[in-house]
């Protein structure tokens, strides 16, 4: 199976209104991290404080960036036809979207769904507290590349789980992370039955 793990850093949570300041990807192949892409962008607006203060980029940090445009070819070339995996996936793949001229059509993964259905009881599923429940030390938390590795190391896990359960190829995997939580329920009926 070979994905890509993705995460970007923005100016606030609207694509319509706010810019990327930061992009991330990991090309993941059987498991194992083949290569890495990041860059800064420079947003072309003010970074509010607050961003300053969560994610540690601020204008001087971004004012030799490339702009998003200059940085999506080189991104979607990265990507090529792979699984798009990243935490709250709809997010990072609406701005990313947002920026491109023809709407990027990769399969999607979120490891936020992944957590929703295969720790339901966990009260939060913030990528911090997934981190701490499975002891992963994120590097460099609220930074692009420190998110995109923490979740690579987050979907190993889930992948584990997912195996235990029967899901072991992207298909069924991609089809898992859709499933209500009532549906799951009734697999694991059937298999228990089974065997």
């Amino acid at each position: 199976m070979t994905y890509v793990v993705i995460d970007i850093e923005t100016t606030g949570l609207s694509r319509y209104m706010h810019k990327i300041t930061e992009i991330a990807a990991v090309r993941v192949n059987n498991g194992e991290v083949k290569d890495t892409f990041q860059s800064l962008v420079n947003p072309q607006t003010k970074i509010p404080s607050f961003i300053t203060r969560l994610t540690g980029i601020d204008n001087e940090l971004v004012k030799n960036a490339p702009l998003i445009h200059e940085v999506m070819p080189n991104f979607l070339k990265f990507l090529g036809d792979r699984i798009f995996v990243a935490h709250n996936a709809s997010f990072d793949y609406g701005f990313l979207n947002y920026n491109v001229v023809n709407e990027i059509e990769n399969a999607r993964l979120c490891t936020r769904k992944l957590a929703n259905r295969l720790l339901p009881d966990l009260p939060s599923k913030r990528l911090e507290v997934l981190c701490e429940h499975f002891k992963i030390n994120n590097m460099q938390s609220h930074r692009a590349m420190g998110d995109a590795l923490a979740t690579t190391e987050l979907l190993g896990h889930f992948f584990k789980m997912l195996e235990e359960k029967g899901f072991k190829h992207p298909e069924d995997i991609l089809k898992f992370e859709k499933l209500s939580r009532r549906q799951i329920l009734a697999n694991e009926m059937k298999r228990s039955e089974i065997s």
